[in-house]
């Protein structure tokens, strides 16, 4: 997933970051063509932001989930949710068979 680091204002700044040469060396042989160190730890720090809140989007979704079932009392079985999925998968097997 790649994000794009906001060009405006920069008014803040993080702390010095304490790094082992290992893990410096590996990160500038990641880098990209023209991208700085700066850029690619900013672009870490915004992905991970991303990631955590979509962690928490997902927890939420599960626990309403969760409260719902418990309110009506409609649950799924692990055994449907399982042929619902190997169904799922089946389809592009199929289409990739055919072609």
């Amino acid at each position: 997933m790649k994000t794009t680091a906001k060009t405006t204002t920069k008014s803040s700044t993080f702390p010095p970051l304490r790094v082992n040469e290992e893990v410096r060396l590996a990160a500038e042989a990641a880098l990209v063509a023209g991208e700085t160190l700066s850029g690619f730890v900013l672009e870490a720090i915004q992905y991970n932001i991303q990631r955590r809140a979509m962690q928490q989007e997902f927890v939420v979704r599960g626990l309403a989930a969760r409260d719902e079932a418990r309110r009506t009392g409609k649950y799924v079985s692990a055994q449907e949710v399982l042929a619902g999925l190997d169904n799922m998968l089946a389809l592009p097997r199929k289409a990739a068979a055919r072609k």
